[in-house]
């Protein structure tokens, strides 16, 4: 059980990763349209080249690790949600893409196109697939029993569109620390509306999940789980009005901050919601789980190279902190 446990932390540790990192460029991406000119483009294109890259190595290490320590879950998941997964996919594919192509492109628009286009799509599927593990997927024997249009439903819609204005706090945020003049002006005030947005949908949704998944209910007001399942709800209304607050003051790190904490307190308010189901209603992570041996293994190998890539990561961000506009790094 331990061995699982250990697992299943490190396996959302790695996915929370990727959604805030790779979340900051897909919200700089969503944030394209809304610049004035090439000029402030390039600037936005400046802010996450040199990290953009390393931020997608979480998403293929989760889902490595999700096959060997919980095969059952990669199995399900990616036969009940094939279709926005391949469409995930080619999202990430398309906007790495255009990425590449735009810096070398005498025409920019449209590649500028492209790429909120191939961000969109990233987005709003993710969403989509949130959304379907929350209203239930069938499992008989632990393999999918459903359809393969059961994730796609009006709440499923509504958790993609959430995703959206999530994504754009994030790249607002990140653009405040990383640009100056009228670039950081104006993710003031995207980082401002999305913010409140996000509350907004954040609630939607608390409230939305239990008609999909009425177990919920009896997580939320069972001890022992109710003496600390609120505490993230209360997190993020603080996060929230602490945002607010560091973005009426201008300041430049401490929204990003807020931003992040946010986003926690949603993702660990789901997983104290959802434990100890991998999907639910009905696999748990036991029943999901590899051999004992088989986790065992592969852990070493994870237990190696989880450090490199994090000082990996680490390194990236401080070779190139600070404002873009002086140096070149895009293009």
């Amino acid at each position: 059980m331990n061995l699982i446990l250990v697992w299943g932390g490190l396996i959302g540790l790695v996915m929370i990763l990727y959604v805030i990192l790779d979340g900051i460029s897909l919200g700089v991406g969503l944030l394209f349209p809304r610049a004035r000119d090439e000029q402030e483009r390039n600037l936005m294109m400046d802010s996450i080249a040199p990290v953009w890259d390393a931020n997608q190595t979480w998403l293929v290490f989760g889902g490595g690790a999700i096959f060997a320590a919980f095969p059952v879950v990669y199995g399900v998941l990616s036969s009940g949600l094939y279709i926005p997964l391949f469409t995930f996919i080619c999202g990430l594919i398309f906007r790495g893409v255009t990425f590449e192509f735009r810096g070398e492109a005498s025409r920019k628009e449209p590649w500028n196109k492209a790429f909120f286009l191939g961000s969109l799509v990233a987005v709003f599927s993710q969403g989509l697939m949130l959304g379907g593990i929350l209203t239930g997927i069938r499992v008989e024997g632990n393999h999918f029993a459903g359809s393969p249009l059961d994730w796609l439903n009006p709440f499923s819609v509504m958790v993609g569109l959430a995703l959206v204005p999530g994504y754009m706090m994030l790249g607002s945020t990140y653009l405040i620390i990383k640009t100056t003049g009228a670039v950081q002006e104006r993710a003031y005030r995207e980082a401002a509306w999305s913010g409140l947005a996000v509350l907004a949908f954040m609630a939607v949704v608390t409230l939305w999940t239990p008609f999909h998944y009425p177990l919920v209910w009896t997580h939320w007001f069972s001890p022992p789980r109710i003496y600390f399942v609120w505490a993230f709800p209360l997190m993020g209304l603080i996060a929230s009005y602490k945002l607010r607050k560091s973005l009426k003051a201008r300041r430049e790190i401490l929204p990003l901050v807020c931003s992040i904490i946010l986003f926690l307190s949603g993702y660990l308010g789901l997983i104290t919601s959802l434990y100890p189901y991998a999907i639910p209603p009905r696999v748990t992570l036991q029943d999901a789980a590899a051999q004992p041996e088989t986790m065992r293994f592969v852990l070493w190998g994870a237990g190696i190279v989880l450090p490199f890539v994090l000082g990996y990561l680490i390194y990236s961000y401080w070779v190139f902190r600070g404002k873009v506009g002086q140096e070149k790094y895009y293009g």
